[in-house]
Protein backbone atom coordinates (compact mmCIF):
# COMPACT_ATOMS: atom_id res chain seq x y z
CA UNK A 1 0.00 0.00 0.00
CA UNK A 2 1.26 2.91 -0.75
CA UNK A 3 0.16 6.68 0.93
CA UNK A 4 1.82 9.55 -1.80
CA UNK A 5 -0.09 12.40 -1.61
CA UNK A 6 -1.35 13.65 -4.86
CA UNK A 7 -2.78 16.10 -6.62
CA UNK A 8 -3.73 16.16 -10.45
CA UNK A 9 -3.78 19.56 -12.04
CA UNK A 10 -6.25 19.73 -14.89
CA UNK A 11 -8.47 22.71 -16.94
CA UNK A 12 -11.27 22.62 -18.88
CA UNK A 13 -9.00 22.96 -22.11
CA UNK A 14 -5.77 23.13 -24.03
CA UNK A 15 -4.24 26.60 -23.37
CA UNK A 16 -5.99 27.29 -20.35
CA UNK A 17 -2.32 27.80 -17.94
CA UNK A 18 -1.91 24.64 -16.25
CA UNK A 19 1.73 23.56 -17.30
CA UNK A 20 2.48 27.28 -15.91
CA UNK A 21 0.25 26.50 -12.94
CA UNK A 22 1.45 22.73 -12.31
CA UNK A 23 5.39 23.51 -12.79
CA UNK A 24 4.85 26.63 -10.14
CA UNK A 25 3.67 24.00 -7.51
CA UNK A 26 6.36 21.87 -8.29
CA UNK A 27 8.72 24.51 -7.78
CA UNK A 28 6.99 26.05 -4.64
CA UNK A 29 6.74 22.83 -3.26
CA UNK A 30 10.34 22.10 -4.17
CA UNK A 31 11.53 25.58 -2.69
CA UNK A 32 9.68 24.53 0.08
CA UNK A 33 11.58 21.47 1.00
CA UNK A 34 9.60 18.39 0.13
CA UNK A 35 10.18 16.44 -2.32
CA UNK A 36 8.07 16.37 -5.58
CA UNK A 37 7.47 13.70 -8.12
CA UNK A 38 6.60 15.23 -11.57
CA UNK A 39 3.70 13.50 -13.67
CA UNK A 40 2.48 14.19 -16.79
CA UNK A 41 -0.47 12.54 -18.54
CA UNK A 42 -0.26 11.78 -22.41
CA UNK A 43 3.22 11.54 -24.33
CA UNK A 44 4.11 14.78 -24.30
CA UNK A 45 7.81 14.82 -23.93
CA UNK A 46 8.41 18.94 -23.42
CA UNK A 47 6.53 19.72 -20.35
CA UNK A 48 8.32 16.47 -18.58
CA UNK A 49 11.30 18.85 -19.19
CA UNK A 50 10.02 21.17 -17.06
CA UNK A 51 8.96 19.93 -14.59
CA UNK A 52 12.31 17.92 -13.93
CA UNK A 53 13.85 21.78 -13.66
CA UNK A 54 11.42 22.33 -10.81
CA UNK A 55 11.75 19.01 -9.18
CA UNK A 56 15.51 18.10 -9.68
CA UNK A 57 13.64 14.47 -10.30
CA UNK A 58 13.39 13.05 -13.52
CA UNK A 59 9.78 14.08 -15.26
CA UNK A 60 7.07 11.04 -16.09
CA UNK A 61 4.70 10.48 -18.41
CA UNK A 62 1.52 8.47 -17.61
CA UNK A 63 -0.09 7.28 -20.56
CA UNK A 64 -3.06 5.15 -20.55
CA UNK A 65 -3.04 4.38 -24.14
CA UNK A 66 0.34 3.67 -24.96
CA UNK A 67 0.80 2.00 -21.57
CA UNK A 68 -2.41 0.39 -20.99
CA UNK A 69 -4.75 1.62 -17.65
CA UNK A 70 -3.35 -1.42 -15.76
CA UNK A 71 0.40 0.31 -16.13
CA UNK A 72 -0.58 3.55 -14.42
CA UNK A 73 -0.77 3.20 -11.10
CA UNK A 74 2.59 1.11 -11.00
CA UNK A 75 4.41 3.62 -13.12
CA UNK A 76 3.04 6.31 -11.14
CA UNK A 77 4.28 4.69 -7.88
CA UNK A 78 7.36 3.68 -9.66
CA UNK A 79 7.95 7.02 -10.15
CA UNK A 80 7.13 9.06 -7.16
CA UNK A 81 8.77 6.63 -4.94
CA UNK A 82 10.97 8.60 -2.23
CA UNK A 83 8.73 11.73 -2.69
CA UNK A 84 6.71 13.55 -0.34
CA UNK A 85 4.36 14.59 -2.78
CA UNK A 86 3.29 14.04 -6.15
CA UNK A 87 1.99 16.59 -9.19
CA UNK A 88 0.32 15.20 -12.38
CA UNK A 89 -0.22 18.12 -15.15
CA UNK A 90 -3.19 16.73 -17.31
CA UNK A 91 -3.49 16.69 -21.04
CA UNK A 92 -6.11 18.67 -23.11
CA UNK A 93 -9.11 18.88 -21.19
CA UNK A 94 -9.76 16.81 -18.22
CA UNK A 95 -12.33 14.53 -20.19
CA UNK A 96 -10.48 14.73 -23.46
CA UNK A 97 -8.43 11.39 -24.33
CA UNK A 98 -7.70 9.48 -27.35
CA UNK A 99 -10.00 10.12 -30.40
CA UNK A 100 -12.86 7.27 -30.61
CA UNK A 101 -12.12 5.96 -27.30
CA UNK A 102 -13.82 7.46 -24.89
CA UNK A 103 -12.30 8.55 -21.42
CA UNK A 104 -9.02 6.04 -22.16
CA UNK A 105 -5.91 8.54 -22.15
CA UNK A 106 -7.65 11.54 -20.52
CA UNK A 107 -6.91 13.18 -17.38
CA UNK A 108 -10.09 12.16 -15.87
CA UNK A 109 -9.34 8.50 -16.76
CA UNK A 110 -5.45 8.82 -15.01
CA UNK A 111 -7.72 10.49 -12.11
CA UNK A 112 -9.97 8.01 -11.35
CA UNK A 113 -7.33 5.53 -11.74
CA UNK A 114 -4.84 6.99 -9.35
CA UNK A 115 -7.81 7.88 -6.46
CA UNK A 116 -6.45 11.58 -6.62
CA UNK A 117 -8.25 14.64 -6.08
CA UNK A 118 -8.15 16.93 -8.93
CA UNK A 119 -7.59 21.38 -9.14
CA UNK A 120 -9.21 22.48 -12.32
CA UNK A 121 -7.38 25.89 -13.84
CA UNK A 122 -9.60 27.71 -15.01
CA UNK A 123 -9.00 31.05 -17.23
CA UNK A 124 -11.04 33.23 -16.10
CA UNK A 125 -10.38 36.43 -18.57
CA UNK A 126 -13.27 36.20 -20.03
CA UNK A 127 -15.98 35.82 -17.60
CA UNK A 128 -17.10 36.25 -14.07
CA UNK A 129 -20.09 34.56 -12.66
CA UNK A 130 -20.21 31.80 -15.62
CA UNK A 131 -17.27 30.59 -14.07
CA UNK A 132 -19.43 28.66 -11.72
CA UNK A 133 -21.58 27.03 -14.28
CA UNK A 134 -18.54 25.85 -15.89
CA UNK A 135 -16.78 24.54 -13.12
CA UNK A 136 -20.48 22.75 -12.04
CA UNK A 137 -20.88 20.98 -15.29
CA UNK A 138 -17.07 19.45 -14.84
CA UNK A 139 -17.41 18.98 -11.64
CA UNK A 140 -20.74 16.98 -12.22
CA UNK A 141 -19.55 14.83 -15.54
CA UNK A 142 -18.28 12.11 -13.77
CA UNK A 143 -19.14 11.16 -10.59
CA UNK A 144 -16.02 9.26 -10.63
CA UNK A 145 -14.10 12.21 -10.84
CA UNK A 146 -13.30 14.20 -7.29
CA UNK A 147 -13.17 17.45 -8.46
CA UNK A 148 -11.81 19.37 -5.28
CA UNK A 149 -11.28 22.68 -6.08
CA UNK A 150 -10.19 25.41 -8.70
CA UNK A 151 -7.31 27.58 -9.51
CA UNK A 152 -8.39 31.35 -11.13
CA UNK A 153 -5.63 32.04 -13.75
CA UNK A 154 -5.62 35.08 -15.61
CA UNK A 155 -7.67 37.45 -13.22
CA UNK A 156 -7.72 40.71 -13.92
CA UNK A 157 -8.07 42.65 -10.91
CA UNK A 158 -9.05 42.60 -6.88
CA UNK A 159 -12.85 43.38 -8.02
CA UNK A 160 -12.52 40.80 -10.72
CA UNK A 161 -11.38 38.25 -8.17
CA UNK A 162 -14.00 39.08 -5.74
CA UNK A 163 -16.84 38.36 -8.32
CA UNK A 164 -15.58 35.15 -9.87
CA UNK A 165 -15.06 33.81 -5.91
CA UNK A 166 -18.52 34.62 -4.93
CA UNK A 167 -20.09 32.44 -7.90
CA UNK A 168 -17.81 29.59 -6.91
CA UNK A 169 -18.89 30.30 -3.62
CA UNK A 170 -22.50 29.99 -4.38
CA UNK A 171 -21.83 26.37 -6.44
CA UNK A 172 -20.06 25.28 -3.27
CA UNK A 173 -16.58 24.56 -4.98
CA UNK A 174 -13.14 26.05 -3.15
CA UNK A 175 -10.90 28.50 -4.54
CA UNK A 176 -7.50 27.46 -3.96
CA UNK A 177 -5.43 30.21 -6.02
CA UNK A 178 -6.34 33.50 -7.92
CA UNK A 179 -3.51 34.08 -10.09
CA UNK A 180 -2.95 37.42 -12.15
CA UNK A 181 -1.77 38.08 -15.53
CA UNK A 182 1.82 37.81 -15.24
CA UNK A 183 3.92 37.79 -18.47
CA UNK A 184 7.27 36.93 -17.22
CA UNK A 185 5.73 33.14 -16.46
CA UNK A 186 5.04 32.30 -19.92
CA UNK A 187 7.07 29.99 -21.84
CA UNK A 188 7.83 30.20 -25.93
CA UNK A 189 6.26 28.27 -28.33
CA UNK A 190 7.14 26.83 -31.86
CA UNK A 191 5.77 25.08 -33.98
CA UNK A 192 5.50 21.87 -31.93
CA UNK A 193 4.86 23.42 -28.24
CA UNK A 194 7.18 24.92 -26.07
CA UNK A 195 10.43 24.91 -26.65
CA UNK A 196 12.49 22.34 -24.59
CA UNK A 197 14.70 23.20 -21.36
CA UNK A 198 17.99 22.25 -23.14
CA UNK A 199 17.20 24.70 -25.44
CA UNK A 200 17.04 27.90 -23.21
CA UNK A 201 18.23 26.33 -20.02
CA UNK A 202 19.27 29.76 -18.46
CA UNK A 203 15.82 31.44 -19.48
CA UNK A 204 13.50 28.70 -18.09
CA UNK A 205 15.26 28.46 -14.95
CA UNK A 206 14.41 32.00 -14.89
CA UNK A 207 10.84 31.06 -15.64
CA UNK A 208 10.52 28.12 -13.09
CA UNK A 209 11.31 30.60 -10.36
CA UNK A 210 8.92 33.01 -11.48
CA UNK A 211 6.35 31.00 -11.69
CA UNK A 212 7.16 29.53 -8.32
CA UNK A 213 6.99 32.66 -6.94
CA UNK A 214 3.64 33.73 -8.81
CA UNK A 215 2.08 30.63 -7.05
CA UNK A 216 3.26 30.97 -3.81
CA UNK A 217 1.80 34.82 -3.80
CA UNK A 218 -1.75 33.58 -5.52
CA UNK A 219 -2.35 30.03 -4.01
CA UNK A 220 -3.18 28.61 -0.87
CA UNK A 221 -0.49 25.86 -0.88
CA UNK A 222 -0.88 24.70 2.63
CA UNK A 223 -4.82 23.97 1.58
CA UNK A 224 -3.55 21.97 -1.82
CA UNK A 225 -1.33 20.35 0.53
CA UNK A 226 -3.76 19.20 2.84
CA UNK A 227 -5.77 17.86 -0.06
CA UNK A 228 -2.97 16.17 -1.86
CA UNK A 229 -2.99 14.33 1.72
CA UNK A 230 -6.70 13.18 1.36
CA UNK A 231 -6.01 11.09 -1.09
CA UNK A 232 -6.62 7.19 -0.07
CA UNK A 233 -4.25 5.19 0.08
CA UNK A 234 -2.63 2.78 -3.97
CA UNK A 235 -3.15 -0.56 -3.41
CA UNK A 236 -0.85 -1.53 -5.81
CA UNK A 237 2.87 -2.27 -6.21
CA UNK A 238 5.01 -0.10 -8.09
CA UNK A 239 6.42 -0.86 -11.54
CA UNK A 240 9.80 -2.27 -11.82
CA UNK A 241 12.26 -2.38 -14.47
CA UNK A 242 14.18 -5.27 -13.66
CA UNK A 243 11.23 -7.47 -13.09
CA UNK A 244 9.62 -5.95 -16.34
CA UNK A 245 13.16 -7.44 -18.78
CA UNK A 246 12.89 -10.24 -17.13
CA UNK A 247 9.34 -11.72 -17.74
CA UNK A 248 8.78 -13.88 -20.71
CA UNK A 249 12.36 -13.14 -22.82
CA UNK A 250 14.44 -15.77 -23.99
CA UNK A 251 16.90 -12.69 -25.23
CA UNK A 252 19.89 -12.93 -23.00
CA UNK A 253 23.04 -10.38 -22.33
CA UNK A 254 26.27 -11.19 -21.75
CA UNK A 255 29.36 -8.43 -20.44
CA UNK A 256 27.84 -5.13 -20.40
CA UNK A 257 27.28 -3.50 -23.73
CA UNK A 258 27.63 -0.19 -24.27
CA UNK A 259 24.06 1.55 -25.70
CA UNK A 260 24.69 4.98 -26.73
CA UNK A 261 21.48 6.83 -26.26
CA UNK A 262 21.52 10.57 -28.15
CA UNK A 263 20.67 13.60 -26.45
CA UNK A 264 21.20 17.32 -26.15
CA UNK A 265 18.82 20.11 -27.27
CA UNK A 266 18.66 18.66 -30.87
CA UNK A 267 17.22 15.08 -29.07
CA UNK A 268 15.61 15.49 -26.34
CA UNK A 269 12.71 13.57 -26.73
CA UNK A 270 12.89 10.51 -24.37
CA UNK A 271 11.09 8.26 -21.78
CA UNK A 272 12.98 7.81 -18.81
CA UNK A 273 11.99 4.24 -17.91
CA UNK A 274 13.87 3.44 -21.39
CA UNK A 275 17.32 3.86 -20.00
CA UNK A 276 16.20 2.12 -16.95
CA UNK A 277 14.83 -0.63 -18.78
CA UNK A 278 18.48 -0.85 -21.12
CA UNK A 279 19.74 -1.12 -17.68
CA UNK A 280 18.15 -3.50 -16.13
CA UNK A 281 18.82 -5.77 -18.94
CA UNK A 282 22.38 -5.29 -19.11
CA UNK A 283 23.59 -2.68 -21.12
CA UNK A 284 25.45 0.76 -19.86
CA UNK A 285 23.71 3.58 -21.19
CA UNK A 286 26.43 5.87 -22.64
CA UNK A 287 24.73 9.69 -23.44
CA UNK A 288 26.27 11.47 -26.22
CA UNK A 289 25.51 15.11 -27.59
CA UNK A 290 25.48 14.82 -31.43
CA UNK A 291 25.57 19.11 -31.79
CA UNK A 292 29.09 18.94 -29.89
CA UNK A 293 30.80 15.25 -29.89
CA UNK A 294 32.72 14.46 -32.62
CA UNK A 295 32.83 10.39 -32.09
CA UNK A 296 30.47 8.30 -30.54
CA UNK A 297 30.78 7.31 -26.91
CA UNK A 298 33.56 4.52 -26.60
CA UNK A 299 32.98 0.86 -26.87
CA UNK A 300 29.48 1.68 -28.27
CA UNK A 301 27.69 -1.49 -29.42
CA UNK A 302 24.21 0.09 -29.74
CA UNK A 303 22.89 3.25 -30.99
CA UNK A 304 19.58 5.21 -30.08
CA UNK A 305 18.78 8.49 -31.82
CA UNK A 306 15.13 9.07 -30.42
CA UNK A 307 12.77 12.27 -30.69
CA UNK A 308 13.66 16.19 -30.99
CA UNK A 309 13.95 19.18 -33.52
CA UNK A 310 16.97 18.43 -35.60
CA UNK A 311 15.15 20.37 -38.04
CA UNK A 312 16.00 23.73 -35.79
CA UNK A 313 19.77 22.33 -35.47
CA UNK A 314 20.31 20.98 -38.98
CA UNK A 315 23.30 22.88 -39.92
CA UNK A 316 25.20 22.19 -36.54
CA UNK A 317 24.31 18.25 -37.19
CA UNK A 318 25.32 18.55 -40.61
CA UNK A 319 28.63 20.39 -39.79
CA UNK A 320 29.30 17.96 -37.34
CA UNK A 321 31.07 15.66 -39.87
CA UNK A 322 33.24 13.24 -37.79
CA UNK A 323 30.01 12.08 -36.25
CA UNK A 324 28.31 11.45 -39.07
CA UNK A 325 31.30 9.07 -40.18
CA UNK A 326 30.93 7.56 -36.92
CA UNK A 327 27.47 6.86 -37.33
CA UNK A 328 27.50 5.82 -40.77
CA UNK A 329 30.00 3.15 -39.11
CA UNK A 330 28.57 1.86 -36.71
CA UNK A 331 25.89 0.87 -38.58
CA UNK A 332 27.91 -0.50 -41.41
CA UNK A 333 28.89 -2.71 -39.07
CA UNK A 334 25.24 -3.82 -38.37
CA UNK A 335 25.13 -2.93 -34.81
CA UNK A 336 21.86 -2.14 -33.64
CA UNK A 337 20.73 1.29 -34.23
CA UNK A 338 16.94 2.38 -33.56
CA UNK A 339 15.88 5.89 -34.39
CA UNK A 340 12.36 7.81 -33.74
CA UNK A 341 11.51 10.75 -35.39
CA UNK A 342 14.29 13.03 -35.10
CA UNK A 343 16.41 9.84 -35.46
CA UNK A 344 14.96 9.10 -38.60
CA UNK A 345 15.44 12.35 -39.85
CA UNK A 346 18.98 12.42 -38.82
CA UNK A 347 19.99 8.95 -40.22
CA UNK A 348 18.70 10.32 -44.06
CA UNK A 349 20.37 12.08 -46.93
CA UNK A 350 19.37 15.00 -46.39
CA UNK A 351 16.98 17.70 -43.42
CA UNK A 352 15.87 20.72 -45.60
CA UNK A 353 18.95 20.39 -48.08
CA UNK A 354 21.87 19.88 -45.62
CA UNK A 355 23.66 16.38 -45.69
CA UNK A 356 22.52 14.25 -42.64
CA UNK A 357 24.14 10.99 -41.91
CA UNK A 358 23.00 9.21 -45.36
CA UNK A 359 22.40 5.93 -43.45
CA UNK A 360 19.01 5.81 -45.18
CA UNK A 361 17.76 6.26 -48.85
CA UNK A 362 15.65 8.82 -47.76
CA UNK A 363 15.35 12.67 -47.94
CA UNK A 364 13.48 15.12 -45.56
CA UNK A 365 11.70 18.36 -45.27
CA UNK A 366 9.65 20.82 -43.31
CA UNK A 367 6.14 20.53 -43.62
CA UNK A 368 3.49 22.89 -42.91
CA UNK A 369 1.24 20.09 -42.07
CA UNK A 370 0.94 18.30 -38.61
CA UNK A 371 1.29 14.87 -38.34
CA UNK A 372 -0.24 13.93 -34.28
CA UNK A 373 -2.04 11.09 -33.44
CA UNK A 374 -2.28 7.63 -31.69
CA UNK A 375 -1.29 4.87 -33.90
CA UNK A 376 -1.20 0.84 -33.55
CA UNK A 377 1.37 -0.98 -35.55
CA UNK A 378 2.76 -4.40 -36.14
CA UNK A 379 6.16 -5.42 -36.68
CA UNK A 380 6.75 -6.72 -40.34
CA UNK A 381 10.27 -8.30 -39.43
CA UNK A 382 12.62 -9.46 -37.55
CA UNK A 383 14.37 -6.39 -36.75
CA UNK A 384 16.93 -4.47 -33.93
CA UNK A 385 14.22 -3.67 -32.07
CA UNK A 386 11.36 -6.10 -32.26
CA UNK A 387 10.11 -9.45 -33.41
CA UNK A 388 8.21 -9.80 -36.23
CA UNK A 389 4.70 -9.83 -35.41
CA UNK A 390 5.30 -8.12 -32.02
CA UNK A 391 2.06 -5.58 -31.64
CA UNK A 392 2.73 -1.99 -30.25
CA UNK A 393 0.40 1.43 -29.87
CA UNK A 394 2.69 4.50 -30.32
CA UNK A 395 2.11 8.33 -31.34
CA UNK A 396 2.90 10.58 -33.94
CA UNK A 397 4.09 13.85 -33.64
CA UNK A 398 6.09 15.87 -36.07
CA UNK A 399 5.79 18.81 -39.22
CA UNK A 400 8.05 16.80 -41.31
CA UNK A 401 8.27 14.64 -44.55
CA UNK A 402 10.29 11.60 -45.48
CA UNK A 403 10.73 10.67 -48.53
CA UNK A 404 9.85 7.46 -49.39
CA UNK A 405 8.30 6.90 -45.64
CA UNK A 406 8.62 3.53 -46.03
CA UNK A 407 11.51 1.40 -47.20
CA UNK A 408 12.01 -2.02 -48.84
CA UNK A 409 11.53 -3.07 -45.30
CA UNK A 410 9.27 -1.06 -43.66
CA UNK A 411 9.33 -0.84 -39.95
CA UNK A 412 5.92 -0.87 -39.35
CA UNK A 413 2.54 -1.69 -40.66
CA UNK A 414 0.32 0.62 -39.09
CA UNK A 415 -2.99 -0.97 -38.58
CA UNK A 416 -5.07 2.04 -36.82
CA UNK A 417 -6.29 4.26 -37.35
CA UNK A 418 -5.54 3.77 -40.90
CA UNK A 419 -3.71 0.88 -42.88
CA UNK A 420 -0.39 1.70 -44.18
CA UNK A 421 3.37 0.97 -43.68
CA UNK A 422 5.99 3.35 -41.98
CA UNK A 423 9.71 3.37 -41.40
CA UNK A 424 13.04 1.52 -42.49
CA UNK A 425 14.40 -1.78 -41.78
CA UNK A 426 17.81 -2.36 -43.15
CA UNK A 427 20.47 -4.86 -41.74
CA UNK A 428 20.70 -3.68 -38.15
CA UNK A 429 18.64 -0.39 -38.69
CA UNK A 430 15.06 -0.02 -37.11
CA UNK A 431 13.79 3.94 -38.11
CA UNK A 432 10.42 5.13 -37.84
CA UNK A 433 8.42 7.99 -36.97
CA UNK A 434 6.70 5.94 -34.81
CA UNK A 435 7.26 6.96 -30.74
CA UNK A 436 7.06 3.70 -28.28
CA UNK A 437 6.74 3.42 -24.57
CA UNK A 438 8.80 0.52 -23.79
CA UNK A 439 7.78 0.00 -20.60
CA UNK A 440 4.34 -1.33 -22.47
CA UNK A 441 6.65 -3.86 -24.41
CA UNK A 442 9.97 -4.28 -21.81
CA UNK A 443 11.21 -6.95 -24.72
CA UNK A 444 12.09 -4.15 -27.17
CA UNK A 445 14.55 -3.17 -24.36
CA UNK A 446 16.03 -6.64 -23.35
CA UNK A 447 16.29 -7.34 -27.66
CA UNK A 448 18.03 -4.31 -28.30
CA UNK A 449 20.71 -4.76 -25.60
CA UNK A 450 21.07 -8.64 -26.44
CA UNK A 451 21.65 -7.14 -30.13
CA UNK A 452 24.53 -5.38 -28.32
CA UNK A 453 26.21 -7.52 -26.41
CA UNK A 454 26.60 -9.85 -29.69
CA UNK A 455 27.96 -6.96 -31.61
CA UNK A 456 31.94 -6.05 -31.16
CA UNK A 457 32.51 -1.99 -30.14
CA UNK A 458 33.12 -0.13 -32.96
CA UNK A 459 36.37 1.21 -33.33
CA UNK A 460 37.40 5.17 -33.75
CA UNK A 461 37.02 6.13 -37.44
CA UNK A 462 40.20 7.23 -38.81
CA UNK A 463 41.07 10.70 -40.73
Amino acid sequence: MSTIPRLVIAAPASGTGKTTVATGLMAAFTEAGLTVSAHKVGPDYIDPGYHALATGRPGRNLDAYLCGPDQVEPLFLHGSAGADLAVVEGVMGLYDGASGYGELASTAQVAKLLRAPVVLVVDASAQSRSVAALVHGFASWDPGVRLAGVILNKVGSDRHEELLRAALDEAGVPVLGALRRAPQVQTPSRHLGLVPVAERQAEAVDSVRAQAAQVREGCDLKALLALAHSAPELPGTAWDPAQAVARGGADSVTGKPVVAVAGGAAFTFSYAEHAELLTAAGAEVAVFDPLRDERLPAGTQALVIGGGFPEVYAAELSANEPLRRSVVALAASGAPVVAECAGLLYLSRSLDGKPMCGVLPADARMSQRLTLGYREAVALSDNALAAAGTRVRGHEFHRTVLEPGAGTSPAWGMTHPARRVEGHVQDGVHASYLHVHWAAEPSLARRLAAGAAARPPLEAPRG
